[in-house]
């Protein structure tokens, strides 16, 4: 086996994460093997010049007692993160591990991290899509305000009548949508391409906000299907068609909610609420359909789609009120 040192097996499991992963995973993963590096430090072992040769399955116990301090969730991510280093040990066959041990150790040390239900109030919801409606007669100071309500409308119920995440709505295309068919093909989280389909409203609403808009788009220079679907509106962006970021995206919500419930409500409503709402509406409208919830959801494991069954169980709301209230 190649002299590597532990130290630098950690520093090129990382690079590779930098690599493949988000971001935001990309800075998970280094908070996690900073803290297994403490606790190695912590038990005697010099990173630095210790071999990779030398890694003991035994150190993810230690990490994992370590970890109790941390939430549940945050333990259970942490151990996901040094787990890869480990697999990449092996894969590199820098170290003989046994990957079937080290995540019996885990089972075995690991708290479970709480199921906590989603969430969110949805008559809320309902009266800012409502809002977000009647921004198309609401009067505005100028051309970009009469845009910016147009785009919002359409933003807010797409984000509704899609279940599309945040990012993905802001990152759409014109060309992405088959306007005939009512769906975009699109690639998700974990680069894996769906198929994404959108109501009448939200289609019908994009369309008049494209209508408003074609001028502006016209003159870009560049071919419609290229253009983003969500642009920006204001002043620094000038007459370029340039497409909204997350930031914004989540400003949209965040204002048009404090515009229709009050500044009480701030923070109440985010962005991936709409994808809370989406899902409970299917499965309210399906009676109860887990599959198909999960299909248009997207979630990989139906576990996931089964957190909202009970936000969507009407039956029992009303059976339990017929008992206790009549």
């Amino acid at each position: 086996m190649p002299k590597t040192t532990i130290k630098k097996t950690i520093s090129d499991y990382l690079e590779n994460v930098s690599l493949s992963r988000s971001l935001n995973t990309a800075r998970t993963y280094r908070n996690a093997l900073g803290s297994f590096t403490a606790t190695l430090e912590a038990i005697g072992i010099d990173i630095e010049n210790t071999m990779a040769s030398q890694a003991s399955e035994d150190w993810i116990a230690d990490f994992s007692t370590a970890l109790k301090s941390y939430a549940p969730a945050s333990e259970r991510l942490y151990l996901t993160a040094v787990t890869g280093w480990y697999e990449f040990l092996a894969a590199e066959r820098l170290a003989d591990i046994n990957i079937p041990r080290i995540r019996l150790l885990i089972r075995q040390r690991a708290r479970r991290p709480g199921q906590r239900l989603p969430q969110f109030p949805r008559e809320h919801i309902e009266s800012v899509l409502q809002y977000a409606i009647n921004l198309t007669n609401a009067p505005t100071k100028d051309g970009r305000e009469h845009l910016r309500n147009l785009r919002d409308r359409s933003f807010l119920l797409t984000l509704a009548d899609t279940g599309l995440r945040v990012h993905e709505a802001c990152n759409l295309r014109r060309g992405d949508l088959d306007w005939n068919e009512g769906r975009a093909q699109l690639v998700g989280k974990g680069n894996r391409e769906s198929l994404v389909r959108f109501s009448k409203r939200a289609i019908s609403a994009m369309k008049q906000y494209l209508t408003a808009r074609a001028k502006l788009d016209g003159a870009s220079g560049r071919p419609l299907s290229s253009l983003p679907l969500f642009a920006r509106h204001d002043r620094g962006a000038g007459k370029k068609v340039l497409p909204i970021s997350t930031t914004t995206g989540r400003a949209i919500v965040h204002q048009r909610t404090r515009e229709s419930l009050g500044v009480e409500c701030k923070g109440v409503i985010t962005p991936h609420s709409f994808r809370h709402y989406f899902v409970t509406t299917v499965l309210r409208a399906s009676g109860g359909n887990l599959k198909l919830a999960q299909e248009l959801a997207r979630h990989r494991n139906i576990a996931v789609t089964q957190r909202y069954a009970h936000l969507s169980n009407d039956e029992l709301d009303r059976g339990y009120y017929e008992i206790f209230d009549s």
